[in-house]
């Protein structure tokens, strides 16, 4: 059910694409100016052009709310040259938008139904950063809610596809490809990760900071959505709330390693170094 819900998000965005092209096409730049043109200020133009009937000014002045701010630069944004052939596109393109919406919203409450039994977890899981009601229903629906049948975190992982590979001979490490897994599960673990990193007091957005450096991007990213798994799992197996380490762990877990660091650096400057504990720190 969540996969199907997920199929038509990804669809209705393919459409969202296709009419900034045709904008693009006809020289509209609302997309420029307008976060997102498939709000209700954005449809309401895309109604007027699709019309044909309204001047720049005219639409510009459909603007609700924060849009009006931008009401001179929206004026410049729908200066453009739409065609019937644009008009007629826009129209197609509009109703599939919001067809699929409609569907979705459909599966929505479908889901909502069917998901009442494991409420609980899902308001657990939905607890960790980068995560919400609808995250959480995704990746439970792949994972379930009975952890038993996993002995450990790393069956889990393993079974996951969101752990490492382990490929060695004479104690050198010749793979770390992922093992293969649900797509549609990692997808969500990714994105949910991909979010968590963005969380400014999280312990997942330090881990990420810690790793990108010298596993890169991707790699880094795949850590911590492993690590977020892990502790979906105990969640789910234990019944405790989430709580997070913050995103200063790895400074103090390393306090003594960093204030060694800082210090040589400072001494290598000609600095002399006098460290006093002060009553917080101690």
């Amino acid at each position: 059910m969540t996969r199907h819900r997920a199929q038509l998000v990804a669809q209705r965005g393919a459409v969202a694409n296709r009419i900034h092209k045709t904008l693009e096409d006809a020289n509209i730049k609302l997309g420029l100016v307008a976060s997102d043109v498939l709000g209700v200020s954005g449809r309401d133009m895309l109604r007027a052009l699709i019309g044909g009937r309204q001047t720049p000014d005219q639409m510009a002045d459909m603007a609700r709310n924060k849009m009006r701010s931008k009401i001179p630069d929206l004026r410049a944004a729908l200066q453009g040259k739409v065609t019937p052939h644009h008009r007629f596109v826009l129209a197609e393109l509009l109703d599939q938008v919001e067809d699929l919406e409609r569907r979705i919203e459909r599966f929505s409450q479908r889901i909502e139904e069917i998901s009442r039994p494991f409420a609980k977890a899902i308001q657990m899981v939905a607890e960790l950063p980068g995560y919400d009601q609808r995250s959480a229903q995704n990746v439970l629906a792949e994972i379930g809610t009975d952890m038993e049948r996993f002995p450990t975190d790393d069956h889990l992982a393993s079974w996951a596809g969101i752990c490492p590979g382990s490929n060695e001979s004479g104690g050198k490490r010749k793979s770390g490809k992922t093992t293969k897994g649900s797509r549609w599960l990692r997808s969500a673990l990714v994105q949910s990760a991909w979010a968590a990193t963005h969380a400014k007091k999280s312990y997942f957005r330090a881990q990420y900071r810690r790793l990108v450096g010298r596993r890169g991007k991707k790699r880094a990213l795949l850590a911590v959505a492993h690590s977020m798994l892990v502790v979906i799992y105990h969640i789910l197996k234990t019944g405790c709330a989430y709580q997070d380490l913050g995103v200063d762990y790895f400074d103090r877990l390393d306090a003594d390693r960093i204030v060694k660091t800082h210090v040589r650096r400072l001494e290598s400057l000609g600095y002399t170094v006098k460290l006093t504990a002060n009553q917080r720190a101690a």
